[in-house]
This record gives structure tokens, sequence and C-alpha cells, in this order.
């Protein structure tokens, strides 16, 4: 019994630490954001950081290795930690990583995806050649073959990569694999809150079909519907306190 009430302690302080860093990293980023800093520029020190922030020393050099790992700083000697040349994708890997899913969110992350995967339909419908329709639902059937959460959300997210790639489009594909942090984890939420791999295949099969019969009402409508489910599994905001 001390064993695991030992190993309870240090899990609950193993959790404590991990949300203390990612409150400071959050607040060492908006730091850099109120300051308008630019690539190059020198961030302040980890004891000015320290201050600013109110967090202990240790806890802002943990939330400073988060942002470089992220690849948004890099240590320069001499000089210390300078905003980093890093690719863009590089910060919606962080702010992904750190973004709070609430049902406003998710409903504009879905809406925009909406536009994008509703509005190829007519394409895709049109022209996508039935080799290419085959080859999206053997990309359909491995999502139920997944041996964990994060293996589905990727499959998930690789069957409507998949289905843009229909669209011919180098920006639609650039614009998405932009945004694939971001849609992944919220992929890896709706298969945490409802893990029925089975669901999600039967969904991708229903706008399969839609694309074999070229019906683009039918698949204007299961790509909506489906991309609206998961809405229904993130908890109700609380109301505006007045």
């Amino acid at each position: 019994m001390p064993e695991n009430s030992q190993a309870a302690r240090d899990n609950v302080a193993a959790r404590r630490a991990g949300s203390a860093v990612d409150t400071a990293a959050g607040q060492i980023l908006d730091l850099i954001r109120v300051r308008q800093l630019n690539v190059g520029d020198v961030l302040p020190t980890e004891r000015e950081l320290s201050e600013i922030t109110g967090a202990s020393r240790n806890t802002v050099r943990e939330a400073l290795r988060t942002i470089r790992t992220y690849g948004l700083i890099e240590p320069k000697p001499r000089v210390g930690a300078v905003l980093a040349d890093g690719q863009s994708i590089a910060v919606q890997n962080f702010f992904a990583a750190h973004m709070d899913v609430s049902r406003s969110s998710f409903a504009d992350i879905q809406g925009f995806r909406r536009i994008i995967e509703v509005g190829i339909g007519d394409h895709i419908v049109l022209n996508a050649t039935s080799e290419q329709i085959e080859a999206l639902d053997a990309i359909n059937a491995r999502i139920v073959e997944s041996r964990s959460i994060e293996e589905a959300a990727e499959n998930d997210f690789n069957f409507h990569m998949a289905l843009i790639g229909l669209a011919d489009n180098r920006m639609l594909t650039d614009m998405y694999s932009f945004l694939s942090p971001v849609i992944l984890r919220i992929m890896t939420i709706g298969k945490e809150m409802r893990p029925v791999l089975a669901d999600t295949r039967a969904a991708h099969g229903g706008i399969i079909a839609a694309l074999r019969a070229r019906d683009r009402l039918a698949y204007a409508y299961l790509m909506s519907r489906h991309l609206d489910f998961a809405l229904r599994f993130l908890p109700e905001e609380p109301a505006p306190q007045t």
C-alpha cells in the first residue's frame, strides 16, 4: 500500500509539473507576441522570465525546452535564446499541442474543413477515376486495423488527406497539411471520447459510395454530417457571466 500511495503522489506531482510548464510556455509565447519580437531577437533571461511569469527558474527552463522542441527558439552561445528562423509548421505544432479544444473552436475548425471538403465534392464527383475511389476505400479499411487511438486518428486523417488530394489542387493540399497538427488533435480527442472505429469507417464508406454513384448531393450531405458528428461528444460551454 505505501508503494502504491507513493506512486499516486508521484503521478499527481508529475501532472502538476506538466501543467506549470505548459502555463509558463504559454506566458512566454504571449510575451513574444506582445513585444512583437522578430526572428533573431533575444528573449529575456531565465531569471527575467521567472520574474515575469511568476514561475520557478526550473519551470521556465523546462518551458523554454518545450518551445525549443517545436523549433520556435534556438540557443545562441553567449547570447541566450533567440527566435528561430523556423518553418511556420513549428508554430502550428506548438499551438496544436497546447490548444484547448472547446465547442466553439471545434465548430470553427470543422466549419473551415466543411468549406474545403464539401466544396471539392463537385470536382471529385466529376473527375475522380474508379481507381482513385477504390484507393480511397483501401485507405478507409485501415482505420479498423488501428492498434491505438493515435494510429486511428492518423488513419482517419490520411483518408481525408487522400480525399483532398483528389481535388488535384496543390494549394489545398498544402493548406490541409499545414493544419494537420490541429486536425489530428481533434480526431484524437474524438476517438478518446468515442473509440468505435467501425463507425468512422462506415461514415467514410457512405461518402465513398456517394462518389461511386457520382451523387453530388449525397456526398455534400454525408460529408457535412460526418464533420458535425463529433460535436455532440464535446462538453457544453458554460454560459457567459453577466
